[in-house]
Formats: structure tokens, C-alpha cells, sequence
């Protein structure tokens, strides 16, 4: 299809609306402002390239009048004079060719660097967006922001935009021209045109029905696929490929149906646009040449005024057709505009982590390298500054949270954990566990309470100072492309090698790790596909152990490696967490015999806290957890 045509199918495709198309266009222009000089060439451009097209047919009246009707049946013709009006015409339809150039080579100019800033804006923006915001929105939507609305932003602003104001400047153009030429001829044109745009919107608005309909069949194929490519081992292990490959017909069926039921209206439009041209186009040649018989009108008139009218149809059409990739592309934009307002994660804390020397007396000084030590850097309205030693003691108190309003989560929390201490959370699933841990981090800030962090209530503390004190493995591994190595040092970016085989070891990953290809430089990829789920959680234990951080975080850490290799790590694992505030989350209740103290969530609230030894001698939850009396879910 050319450049600026006519797509049939978006003319019965249902256009969606945006709420507020003038204040997202400005947000839009504000984006192109960087561009404004360029923006003005490609406007003067525009224009010079309609204007052109213009000019160029009207030159066919005195081509005509002047040169051409004089001429016939001469024996010696002057064409001197029609040599010098065809060049000129070549000339003005040069221009109309290099204006069409440079509006559409500058946009390309301004459209990337456009989209450029657009993306850098919501990339920024996402990462300090709350963990809230994704617990409430899929990675599905999130990723249709990048790809599919800014696509058709980038479409708008490259194709569309422009496209538009050449079609309108061009059809304005015309139509003035059509009037200075013949008032009389140029009704008819209104007239045929009237019955064109009725003709476009009825059959567009069949077609739209069916593309709706397309649309939603489309997406159960689509879902469906998806749904057996992920499920095939289910599939094949209840010998269900006859059963999913009916249930496929049967929906591939629905699809071709609605998809040719709305093809069948699109691809009408065009022939029918075409053949209403034509009948212009003779109407108005019929008329002109009985307005010429009766000296209404010249030859030349009737040659120009045709040639309008072959010119007028299209771009009144491609006004139409633009006009909803407009409204389709604003409707994206705004949802980017939308996603790039969501409030950002709020940090009120003024605490810093400084690097620090203690010297054998207790004093306390701020150094710039890094010594492996850290303190507390506490500004004081007096201007003062005091600075606490990082030791990992965490203290809640009356602690009460929920991730909605009107659902709490956690209930009255009250627990200590000293520098050093390993504390265990066990419960049912929906206890609270998780919930804790995401509390320290501020992940989530409290609804009442507080939690105190070296004596200090961490709503204080600057957030990322906060998360640097901490390390986690969570229960979901998640690996980044590259190498081993570079996934281990996520955890330290400036470790160097040898940190990173000292961290493998220490989580007993170096022997497997080893085996591979290319050993530590082994390149991962969608999310360390090509590793076992045990191997993945070795690595993510690896990382946390080269950050080296006196509170460590364990969520189901363990869930996903078999026994073995769980007792392999469990050496590497206890001297890992040597010296450190550990809290740990398990189902496996046998990775917490060792806690000093266990703490036993039921219903966000804790009913039992003691050592393994103490707890079972309650013989209340916690033996029946342990005995198997009552399991985990």
C-alpha cells in the first residue's frame, strides 16, 4: 500500500475515544517543543507540497487555452511559449516533490527523538513507582504501555499528523481553485461527495460490528494458544490432544467467520470510493462539456476543474481514515500520560548508611571508601549530627497493617529481633509472613505502629540507604541476561571476581556452576531458562550473600531445591547468615529447628513465640505444624 493510502480495514475498525483529546495533544506538543524549529520547516513544507499540487493543475488552463487550442491544425506550431509553461510546471512539481521529502524526512527526526524521551520518561518513571502499583496492575499491561500505545503514538506523530494537514490543506486548496474555476461544476462535486461520506459511514459502521467481533474471537484463539503451549505436559499426560485440538477448531472457526464477515465490508469500501470517483469524474465531465457547447465555460477550465476532481476524492477520504488513527493513537497516549501521573514511591526519611571507622573506644567517623562497616548518619534540628553503629536489631511495636483500607493484614505485631538472631516465621498461607518482611524493607509503610531499625524508626531512614543495610532472597528467582557472573555481582556491582567465587562457594553454587559451558561467563537468558529451579535459587542466594548486609531476608529461600541440595547449602547457609539479623519464611519446618526464636502467625496475628524446643513443649499450633497434626496451605 503507498505512503498516505487508504487502509479499507481501519475504516471499519471501532476507534476508541480519548477522554480528553486537546489536553493530551498539548502534552504531546510539549514533547515536540525541543523540535519547534524543525516542526516549522515541516509545516511550511507541508503546505509547499499542496500548494504545488495546485498550482501544477491549474497551469493546465492557460496550457490549454493559451497553447494547446490555438495550435490545432496549425503547420508550423510556436511551442516555445509551451515549453516555457511545461518547465515551469516541472519546476513547481519539483518543489512539491522535495517539500514531500523534507516533511517527511524531518519528521523522522522528530518523531525518533520524540519517542526517545518518551520511553526514557516511563522507564525512569517505573522505577520509582511503589511495589503497590504492580501489585494492582499486570506486567501485561505495563508492557502493552511500551509497545503497542507507543507505537501507535510514534504512527501519529510520523505518519498521521502530518498526513492529515497535507490532506486538509490539500482538499481546502482544491476546493477554492474549484470555485474560482466554476461555481456551477463545483455544487455537483458537493453533491457526489455528500453521497460519498454517507456511503463510507454506512458500510464502515457494518464493518465495525464484525471487527469488534473479530477482535474478541481473536483474543480466545490467541488465549487459547497460550493457555496449551503453557499447559502441553497436562495435556499429554491425560492423552487430551484429540480434546484441545476440537476445542481449537471450534474457536478457529468463530474467528474465520467474524473475520470474514468484517473483511467482506472493508474491502467493499474501496471498490465503492473508486467507482463513486469515476462517477464524478464523468458527471462532471458531461456537465463541463455542455457548459463548453454553450460558452459557459473554456477547454481549458474543464481540463483543470477534472483534474481536481480526480484530486479531491482521496484526500477527503484519507482525512476520514486519519482522523481515527488520531483518536486511536490519543487514546494510547493518554494511558501513557496516565501511567507517567501515578504518584511515585514517597521517601520522607533523612537518615542516611554511611561508610564509617569505629575506633576502639566507640567514636564513631564518616569516611568516603568503603571499610565494611556502617553507621547511621541522624541530622538533628540543632544542625548536630550523631551517628548509630549498623548492628541489625529490629524492633516492632504494635505494629498494624493492610494493603487495603478496609482488610487488615497484620494485627497488633509486637516482636524484637536482636543483632545476630535468627528468627522464623511459620503459618498457614495468608498468616502475614511475607507481609513482615516487605514491612522492613518499606516496600509498604504502616497503617499504625512503628518498627525501629537500630533504635531508629525506619520511616526516618532514607529508603534506598534503608535497602542497602538489607539483602533478600525471595521464593521467586529472578535472574537478568548476561552471565553468571554478572547476576551474582547484581548483589555487589563493584565485587570483584574473586568476591563472586568466594559468594558461590559460600552458597555451595561453584560446583554446578563450574560444570556449565562457560562456567562463570555463561550467558542466561529468559530468566535462566537453561538452569534447574534449584540452580536458579543457588545463584540468587549467591548474590545476596556477595552483598554482605547485616539483616538478611530469607523467603522461602529453599522451596525450590530438593533435600540434597538442600543439605548441601546448609553449611554454606549458616555461615552466611553468621553474625547477621536473619528472618526467615518456611513451609519446610525442618529449616528452622535451628531459629532462636520462632515466631507462629495465624490470621495476621501471633499466636506463639519461642524456641523449637520451647514450642513443643506447648503441644499447641506449632506441634501440630510439626508433628503434621495440622499442615501448612
Amino acid at each position: 500500500m503507498a505512503k498516505g493510502a487508504i487502509n479499507p480495514r481501519s475504516a471499519g475498525r471501532k476507534v476508541e475515544r480519548p477522554a480528553n483529546a486537546f489536553k493530551t495533544l498539548l502534552r504531546i506538543l510539549k514533547y515536540m517543543l525541543p523540535y519547534k524549529i524543525q516542526l516549522i520547516f515541516v509545516v511550511a513544507a507541508v503546505f509547499g507540497a499542496a500548494i504545488s499540487r495546485v498550482a501544477v493543475t491549474y497551469l493546465l488552463k492557460p496550457a490549454v487555452n493559451i497553447y494547446i487550442v490555438p495550435m490545432i491544425g496549425r503547420q508550423d506550431p510556436d511551442l516555445s511559449g509551451f515549453s516555457r509553461l511545461v518547465l515551469i510546471m516541472t519546476l513547481i512539481a519539483g518543489i512539491g516533490v522535495l517539500c514531500t521529502y523534507l516533511f517527511n524526512r524531518l519528521m523522522l527526526n522528530v518523531v525518533t527523538g520524540t519517542m526517545r524521551q518518551v520511553r526514557v520518561d516511563m522507564f525512569t518513571h517505573m522505577q520509582r513507582l511503589p511495589i503497590k502499583f504492580f501489585d494492582t496492575h499486570t506486567h501485561g499491561s505495563v508492557m502493552s504501555l511500551y509497545t503497542n500505545d507507543v507505537d501507535t503514538l510514534r504512527e501519529m506523530i510520523s505518519m498521521s499528523l502530518p498526513h492529515m494537514l497535507l490532506s486538509l490543506t490539500t482538499v481546502v486548496s482544491i476546493f477554492i481553485m474549484m470555485i474560482v474555476l466554476s461555481p456551477l461544476l463545483t455544487v455537483l462535486v458537493i453533491v457526489v461527495l455528500m453521497l460519498m461520506l454517507i456511503t463510507i459511514r454506512c458500510v464502515a459502521s457494518k464493518s465495525s460490528k464484525y471487527f469488534s467481533k473479530q477482535q474478541q474471537a481473536l483474543s480466545v484463539v490467541n488465549g487459547y494458544i497460550e493457555e496449551m503451549a503453557e499447559g502441553t505436559k497436562v495435556v499429554k499426560v491425560f492423552c487430551r490432544e484429540e480434546k484441545v485440538k476440537q476445542k481449537f477448531r471450534e474457536c478457529n472457526e468463530t474467528l474465520f467467520h467474524q473475520a470474514s464477515n468484517a473483511n467482506t465490508f472493508a474491502n467493499i469500501l474501496m471498490p465503492i470510493i473508486g467507482n463513486l470517483s469515476y462517477l464524478l469524474f464523468a458527471a462532471t465531465s458531461m456537465l463541463g462539456g455542455y457548459l463548453a457547447v454553450i460558452g459557459r465555460v473554456d477547454l481549458g477550465t474543464i481540463a483543470a476543474f477534472l483534474q481536481y476532481t480526480r484530486n479531491f476524492s482521496m484526500p477527503v477520504s484519507q482525512i476520514s481514515m486519519q482522523l481515527n488513527a488520531i483518536l486511536s493513537a490519543l487514546a494510547g497516549a493518554e494511558r501513557i500520560f496516565k501511567f507517567l501521573d501515578e504518584p511515585v514511591e514517597s521517601d520522607y526519611g533523612y537518615v542516611g548508611l554511611v561508610n564509617a571507622e569505629i575506633s576502639k573506644d566507640g567514636t564513631i567517623a564518616e569516611v568516603p571508601y568503603r571499610t565494611g562497616k556502617w553507621a547511621w548518619k541522624h541530622p538533628h534540628h540543632d544542625k548536630t549530627l550523631s551517628y548509630t553503629p549498623l548492628k541489625g536489631d529490629v524492633v516492632f511495636e504494635h505494629v498494624v497493617f493492610g494493603y487495603e483500607p478496609e482488610k487488615i493484614v497484620l494485627n497488633d505485631i509486637s516482636l524484637e529481633a536482636k543483632a545476630g538472631q535468627k528468627i522464623a516465621f511459620v503459618g498457614s498461607t495468608g498468616a502475614g509472613k511475607t507481609t513482615i518482611t516487605n514491612l522492613i524493607n518499606r516496600f509498604y509503610d504502616l497503617r499504625h505502629g512503628k518498627i525501629r531499625y537500630d533504635g531508629i524508626n525506619i520511616n526516618k531512614i532514607k529508603k534506598d540507604d534503608l535497602r542497602r543495610s538489607l539483602s533478600m532472597v525471595l521464593q521467586d528467582t529472578h535472574l537478568f541476561t548476561g552471565t553468571v557472573m554478572e547476576n551474582i555481582r547484581y548483589g555487589k556491582l563493584d565485587a570483584t571476581d574473586e568476591e563472586v567465587y568466594h559468594a558461590a562457594k559460600l552458597a555451595n553454587a561453584d560446583s554446578f556452576i563450574s560444570s556449565l559451558p562457560q562456567g562463570y561467563d555463561t550467558v542466561l537468558t529468559a530468566d535462566g531458562v537453561n538452569l534447574s529451579q534449584g540452580q536458579r535459587q543457588l545463584i540468587a542466594i549467591a548474590r545476596a550473600a556477595i552483598a554482605n548486609p547485616p539483616v538478611l531476608i530469607l523467603d522461602e529461600a529453599t522451596s525450590s531445591i530438593d533435600t540434597r541440595t538442600e543439605a548441601l547449602i546448609e553449611q554454606g547457609m549458616n555461615t552466611l547468615m553468621k553474625g547477621r539479623t536473619v528472618f526467615v519464611i518456611a513451609h519446610r519446618l525442618s529449616t528452622v529447628r535451628n531459629a532462636d526464636k520462632i515466631v507462629v502467625l495465624e490470621h495476621g496475628k501471633i499466636i506463639e513465640t519461642g524456641t523449637h524446643d520451647e514450642l513443643i513443649k506447648l503441644k499447641k499450633r506449632y506441634y501440630q505444624l510439626y508433628t503434621g497434626l495440622f499442615e501448612l496451605s
